[in-house]
């Protein structure tokens, strides 16, 4: 969620379209890898690209293709943000050791928006990554996922494991939209004063029959201040982000999300099916996290066999923005099999 890459947004004129994706201790596990693994990257170079995936024009950036590493593909947030606000911060210090390739989804950024409203669907999605990666010409990929992006990269590696060498997840949804929905309510209630209290106290206690309503009242009586205090500790970061905002132009359409809204809750829960991974994983997230929050992401550590888990105590939902040289350390060390020692 080029405005911002933001989290769940929608119209790019009302408060829920600021939303950015847009949505220190550090809890290691054991894990058996030791270096960065290498492919023949002869095929790869930097610079922006157009493909046609699965029918649809989408847009990706190669940078850092001389350090000759295994693609390391960024799945951003939204659902329908983009990279640039990644891609402007915290990505030139992965350039610097590793080979990054930056993509916008379908309907995303600069990527063209396909002709069918419906054609959004986690399926969807995930055929696209893996034409991608065909059309990169390599066997793997390492895939950093954040946020809504999260998902999508552990549904990527769910179906496609043969596929991942490493799988790096930052504040990550899980796909049960109801109870990240239910999240945000109680944190906007704790920030909130006055009768706008009074309203979400009672919306966050109230059943969820309607997500896509919920949503909509949580939202749209949010300030942008609301946001930027859900979302950030810092609010100089925020307003760089803004600044991010104004520049990159871009819009979200809400499509995606409204697509995703009306599909059935996922059945067996992610984690389930993540335990079945051998992938070595990165799981990633800030102490104060109030968007999609922090137990989501240690839910997820937990049930990937493989995994190390590091929360960056001075962050919200944007670690790589609120720390970026302790995230950058944290990913390089990571890919070098180095965290924890």
């Amino acid at each position: 969620m080029r405005m911002v890459s933001r989290d769940m947004v929608g119209c790019a004129e009302s408060p829920l379209a600021t939303w950015l994706v847009a949505l220190a201790s550090a809890i290691t596990l054991s894990i058996g890898h030791t270096s960065i693994a290498r492919e023949p990257m002869a095929a790869l170079r930097d610079g922006e690209y157009h493909a046609v995936l699965n029918g649809v024009n989408e847009w990706y950036r190669v940078a850092g293709a001389a350090n000759h590493t295994t693609p390391m593909v960024i799945v951003h947030g939204g659902p329908g943000g983009s990279s640039y606000e990644f891609e402007h911060t915290i990505g030139p210090r992965l350039e610097r050791f590793s080979t990054i390739v930056y993509y916008d989804q379908r309907g995303s950024g600069h990527s063209a928006v396909p002709t069918d409203d419906g054609a959004y669907t986690i399926p969807i999605l995930v055929s696209d990554i893996e034409a991608l990666r065909a059309n990169l010409g390599v066997e793997r990929v390492t895939l950093l996922g954040f946020s809504f992006g999260g998902w999508l990269a552990a549904e990527y590696a769910i179906a496609h494991p043969e596929h991942v060498e490493r799988l790096i997840l930052q504040s990550s949804m899980d796909g049960d939209l109801a109870r990240m929905t239910t999240y945000q309510t109680y944190a906007f209630a704790f920030m909130a004063t006055g009768q706008r209290r009074v309203e979400l106290e009672s919306l966050a206690h109230a059943a969820i029959t309607d997500v896509s309503k919920r949503i909509d009242d949580v939202w749209n009586n949010a300030s942008r201040a609301d946001i930027d205090h859900l979302l950030f500790q810092s609010m100089a970061v925020a307003a760089e982000v803004h600044r991010l905002e104004a520049e990159s132009g871009e819009r979200n359409t809400g499509k995606m999300l409204r697509v995703l809204l009306g599909t059935p809750y996922r059945q067996p829960a992610l984690v389930d099916d993540l335990r079945k991974l051998s992938v070595a994983a990165l799981v990633m997230v800030g102490a104060h996290d109030r968007n999609v929050g922090v137990d989501v992401s240690h839910e997820i550590a937990d049930a990937l066999p493989h995994a190390r888990y590091v929360v960056f105590g001075n962050s919200a939902h944007f670690p790589e923005m609120e720390e970026p040289e302790k995230y950058a350390s944290t990913v390089r060390d990571f890919l070098r099999g180095e965290l924890g020692r």
